[in-house]
């Protein structure tokens, strides 16, 4: 294979691959007289990793020493591998996409899905959250309320097993507290009451101190890299001062704490 078949077979670009040449990260072969480097399977199956990888979040440094110790793996051990990551990738596509259908079919109709269109999980959570009053369509329900239950089923009817599990795991935590419900529902009408708001107003601080302590520590920062996707997609439904009493109380949740 060319450089250019290559890449094309893993799903990269040439100049990825090149990177990886000068970093060390892909032996490079050795030129044909032609001119030419010929690639072959060994190489296909290298730059796959890398690929995954660094879409599993590892950094460059980290995949050179993952691939460091995995030097000299059999061939068919290694694409077994592959194979096998394929395959929970593949089937965790099919069930989003089904979960995806759903929603699509419901937005059709005007309205977001209910709670069977949402994990068992989620879908007891919302239950019991129904019940002390912070979720459902009732009549009078916060609106910011409403807003996070968008969010939430969005997040689950997209996410990745993980990423679902890892929030469920957050918020049956945060839930099991004493008082948390009480503390929702005042955070819910403290930004609420910001819907007419200044960015300026005091009053954004106040609610954003009031989310911060609520939320988990290790949070990432709203202006920094590792930013959720959906974040500005979500804050873009906001009023300004919701916006911004939001983005705070993640940057303090991401300092900290609140104080």
């Amino acid at each position: 294979m060319r450089i250019g078949e290559l890449a094309a077979t893993v799903g990269v670009t040439t100049r990825a691959v090149r990177h990886y040449h000068h970093l060390g990260l892909l032996p490079e072969p050795e030129r044909r007289p032609n001119g030419y480097r010929e690639y072959t399977l060994r190489h296909a199956v290298e730059l796959a990793r890398i690929r995954r990888l660094t879409e599993l979040g590892l950094g460059l440094t980290e995949v050179r020493d993952v691939l460091a110790d995995d030097a000299g793996r059999d061939l068919v051990e290694v694409l077994a591998e592959l194979d096998a990551d394929l395959a929970r990738q593949e089937a965790a596509i099919h069930e989003r996409r089904a979960r995806l259908r759903a929603l699509l079919a419901d937005a059709k109709e005007g309205t977001l899905p209910d709670a069977g269109f949402v994990s068992a999980e989620l879908s007891a959570f919302l239950g019991e959250l129904s019940q002390s009053g912070e979720s459902g369509e009732s009549e009078g329900e916060s609106p910011m309320a409403v807003k996070d239950r968008e969010m939430l089923t969005l997040i689950d009817t997209t996410a990745p097993p993980e990423a679902r599990a890892e929030m469920m795991a957050a918020m049956t935590t945060a839930f099991a507290a004493p008082g948390a419900a009480d503390a929702a529902r005042e955070i819910y009408a403290r930004l609420d009451a910001l819907a007419d708001a200044a960015p300026n107003d005091p009053r954004v601080a106040e609610a954003a101190r009031a989310l911060a302590a609520w939320l988990p520590a290790d949070l990432p920062a709203p202006d920094g890299p590792d930013r959720p996707a959906l974040l500005d997609a979500f804050l873009a439904d906001f009023s300004p001062a919701q916006a911004e009493a939001v983005r705070l109380a993640l940057r303090l949740a991401a300092e900290g704490g609140a104080s």
